[in-house]
């Protein structure tokens, strides 16, 4: 929070290496290589996460973060845990590292985001 609002108070320029160590970025490419490594990074995204817990943390950390209290996120993320075991992108998470494969998640963004998240209704 404190370099967070440094770098927005004081309106001052800061390079790519202070934006790494500060954990704002997690690696810097030089120019020539910026997209073959953004691209590698998505493929490497794409290969090994389930799309919908993907799509489910980064609704919740957008959705959610600004809350005044971190009860109703602990709440829903208990639940999503909890169901989250039994689902076939689980059993496939667990399989595929049983048997120390590339994961096939068979679960969809369009159609398997679970029912009870407070925004769906939205």
């Amino acid at each position: 929070m404190g370099t967070a609002l440094d770098w927005m108070i004081s309106g001052r320029a800061f390079d790519a290496a202070e934006a790494l160590s500060a954990g704002l970025v997690h690696s810097v490419h030089e120019p020539e290589n910026l997209l073959d490594k953004a691209q590698q990074l998505a493929r490497t995204i794409i290969a090994t996460t389930a799309p919908v817990s993907v799509a489910v943390i980064r609704q919740m950390l957008y959705r959610m973060s600004a809350l005044d209290s971190p009860y109703p996120v602990h709440r829903l993320d208990s639940r999503l845990a909890a169901d989250a075991v039994d689902s076939p992108d689980a059993q496939e998470g667990f399989a595929s590292f049983r048997q120390r494969r590339s994961p096939a998640f068979p679960g969809r963004v369009s159609t398997d985001l679970p029912d009870y998240l407070p925004w769906r209704d939205a």
